[in-house]
C-alpha cells in the first residue's frame, strides 16, 4: 500500500490522524494532513482505508 495526501484540498478536519495516528498527523501551523508513513504495515492498512473513506475533502488517498 502507498499512501498520499493532497494538502491543497485538506480542510484540517483531523479524522485521518484520529483514525490512523501511526500514518497521519496534522501540522502545527495550519492543521493540515501530514503523511508520517507512506508505506504502512499491514496492521495499519485497514485504518488507512477507513481514513480515506471518511476524509471530508478527499485529501487522503491510497493505492494497493
Amino acid at each position: 500500500m502507498r499512501v498520499t495526501a493532497d494538502r491543497t484540498v485538506c480542510i484540517g478536519a483531523g479524522l485521518c490522524a484520529l483514525t490512523a495516528p501511526g500514518v497521519f498527523d496534522q501540522d502545527d501551523d495550519q492543521g493540515l494532513v501530514t503523511v508520517l508513513n507512506p508505506a504502512p504495515e499491514a496492521a495499519d492498512q485497514a485504518a488507512v482505508r477507513e481514513a480515506a473513506g471518511i476524509c471530508p475533502s478527499g485529501a487522503v488517498r491510497f493505492t494497493e
